[in-house]
């Protein structure tokens, strides 16, 4: 017997499984600054800075800014600006706006973002088996209403229901969003429910510890994927395979 012929759902998580950045953090940056008028930010520091920016951003305001009940637009102004300035940047307020508008326009679009070529059959496929796909993210609503219908990754045609932490006020790591998930599927058991995913901490442990059935997706060689292994996760390299895996008799474990 087959894996996928015991599952009911399948939920699937998107940046670096479905989909990835497209270029780097400073050529947005940089465009945004220049339209202002002002010179192109060196793209380590304003890298480096928004690293800093987004982690302290996400520790005081998690689920971007839920429970504080902060706005999606003012939780990503907080960041921008904190990231420009640990970057050595400081704008008078005009320019700042200007800037981020920018930023926070081209972030809000497909620009800079990628679908891997495997994730819309893969999807469609799972549904054709009579299955329900649910995305569960780490992300805020735009995710759900602009980026992923604008890379053609829709509601109804490639997935059934969305877990997006800015919209549930609870993100990865927490076996609870998981939790939520199986209730958005129809309360379907955690044992006829699998979740893909590319992070261990993130997405596999969380996962199993509730019950589900979990899978690794390398599509980056990641130095850590052999320690995956290695602990007993299945790792696979991208869609098309997991697609051959359950299928076969050797996804029944």
């Amino acid at each position: 017997m087959t894996l996928l012929a015991k599952l009911r759902c399948v939920t699937i998580d998107v940046t670096g499984t479905l989909m990835a950045y497209k270029g780097e953090l400073g050529d947005y940056y940089c465009m945004a600054a220049k339209a202002a008028g002002q010179p192109c930010p060196d793209y380590k520091r304003m890298h480096e800075g928004f690293k800093l920016a987004y982690k302290d951003m996400a520790k005081n305001y998690p689920c971007f800014g839920y429970a504080a009940k902060m706005s999606n637009i003012i939780w990503w102004k907080t960041c921008v600006r904190d990231s420009f300035v640990r970057a050595g940047y400081v704008y008078d307020e005009e320019t700042f706006e200007k800037i981020f508008r920018r930023i926070y326009a081209s972030f809000g679009s497909s620009a800079p973002y990628s679908v891997f070529p495997d994730s819309q059959p893969f999807l469609r496929w799972l549904r054709e088996q009579g299955i329900k796909v649910g995305i569960v993210s780490n992300a805020e609503y735009r995710y759900q209403d602009v980026i992923l219908p604008a890379l053609g990754l829709n509601e109804g045609s490639e997935w059934d229901f969305g877990v997006f932490s800015g919209l549930e006020g609870v993100e990865k790591p927490n076996p609870k969003i998981y939790e939520i998930a199986l209730e958005r599927a129809g309360n379907i058991p955690a044992e006829q429910t699998l979740h893909i995913g590319d992070s261990m901490r993130k997405d596999y442990e969380p996962a199993k510890s509730i019950g589900m059935h979990a899978l690794l997706v390398d599509r980056f060689k990641t130095p850590e994927a052999e320690e995956w292994r290695k602990s007993g996760a299945v790792v696979l390299p991208d869609l098309f395979t997991v697609q051959e895996w359950l299928s076969s008799t050797e996804s029944d474990y």
